[in-house]
């Protein structure tokens, strides 16, 4: 007698969610540990509206990139391409080598004064920041060509583990105070802080949930055979569980800066930071929540290494190649492993600059991107006789458009401040 074996080809809700973890994985790092600790020192609890503004704003943008692209079988990169012609290309490359070093920079520096605070091999922290920088960005090229995607969904599951867990118990034992964070929640403020209250607010916002890595959940979700109308409500399951990850991490960052004095100078904020919470927190303490900041810097870094060649090796497909159609990008080809190795070598030169400067030009940089797509998917998405019943419902119009209008407000508030 035969027996039948019937296999469950289901995926599991961890499966489900991975892409969402890899954007939060990638877009907590330098961003938001950096940024959002650095910012709650210098603006307080009143602007953890911010972080939960941030969340939103990147949720709704991802939601519909992925939208677009499995109604349309196109990346977004392929229908801005179709539909504006070699202009696109002459305004995304720059713009994408422009984000690339500053946030190459960032991230190699956040790594670099991370692990100083770890291990203090320098006197000078200065010098610390720039060897432990460039150590760590050559891990990070070494595992994306060693390892694959495979690996790289290991190594990040696993960061955003640890970096949740210690950034959260690292908040739990620094709480400020149930009041204080409801009211920086729920009532929008921004504390003037000399004059840079806005611009930290604009550089909290675009740095939590990352920026331009928005774009590469296309590229994730094909490597997870995602490619139709059909997967539309599991990219929203994994991208709310991402965000909703995005969103309590940066709240808990928000919250130990602003439990901390930070007023220190470049590579040394990072020591500052770790100093301090060992008054409160003691050398367990200190040492846990420093393990866990490298999680968050390093798999920030890590995913920016392995994701953001995908745009180049796309750019180079659409407009050296010419060529169309679905398909994913060869990791071996050239394209990608050039910029992946340019990526990885000539932010370096931004290791001279002061850190606390870079991590807000990085975010303000990161912002700037963020109206773009909004304008992007309002044109592209609206269009009901391309998506159908898939096109931007109600919700999506004024969550896009409340994205535009707020970095305008920001922008105008900025130069009205100057």
């Amino acid at each position: 007698m035969s027996k039948t074996i019937i296999k469950n080809n289901q995926p599991t809700l961890f499966a489900i969610i991975l892409p969402g973890i890899l954007i939060a994985a990638t877009g907590v790092g330098a961003g938001d540990l950096a940024t959002a600790s650095f910012a709650g020192s210098q603006l307080g609890l009143a602007i953890l509206w911010a972080v939960v503004v941030g969340s939103v704003f990147k949720l709704v943008l991802t939601e519909g990139l992925a939208r677009w692209q499995l109604v349309t079988g196109q990346s977004l990169l392929e229908g801005l391409a179709q539909r504006l012609g070699p202009i696109f290309a002459w305004l995304f490359l720059p713009y994408l080598l422009l984000w690339s070093f500053f946030v190459g920079s960032a991230l190699m520096s956040a790594c670099g004064v991370t692990l100083h605070a770890l291990f203090p091999l320098f006197e000078d922290g200065a010098q610390a920041k720039v060897v432990f920088g460039i150590v760590s960005s050559l891990v990070g090229l070494g595992l994306v060509l060693l390892g694959g995607f495979k690996l790289f969904e290991k190594i990040m599951a696993f960061s955003i583990a640890v970096m949740f867990a210690v950034v959260l118990v690292t908040a739990a034992l620094l709480w400020p105070g149930i009041d204080g964070v409801i009211q920086g929640l729920v009532v929008p403020g921004i504390p003037d802080a000399d004059g840079k209250g806005i611009a930290w607010t604009v550089a909290l916002i675009g740095g939590v949930g990352g920026t331009l890595t928005i774009l590469c959940y296309g590229y994730w979700i094909r490597e997870k055979n995602r490619d139709s109308v059909e997967h539309i409500r599991t990219c929203r399951i994994d991208l709310a569980t991402g965000y909703l990850l995005t969103a309590v991490f940066g709240i808990a960052m928000v919250i130990i800066g602003s439990q901390l004095d930070l007023s220190g100078k470049g590579a040394g904020l990072m020591v500052t930071l770790a100093n301090t919470l060992e008054q409160s927190l003691g050398e367990t303490g200190r040492w846990l929540f420093l393990i866990g900041a490298f999680g968050a810097v390093f798999s920030s870094l890590f995913g920016v290494w392995q994701a953001v060649p995908y745009l180049f090796a796309d750019i180079y497909r659409l407009f050296i190649n010419r060529q169309t159609g679905a398909t994913t990008v060869d990791t071996r080809g050239w394209p990608y492993r050039g910029y992946l190795f340019a990526l990885a070598i000539v932010p370096m030169l931004g290791l001279m600059m002061d850190f606390k400067q870079v991590q807000q030009f990085y975010g303000i940089v990161g912002a700037a991107f963020l109206p773009l797509l909004a304008v992007a998917l309002l044109i592209m998405n609206g269009s009901r006789a391309r998506l159908g019943q898939y096109s931007n419902n109600w919700f999506s119009h004024i969550s896009l458009s409340a994205t535009v209008l707020f970095f305008a407000g920001m922008a105008w508030m900025k130069w009205s401040a100057w």
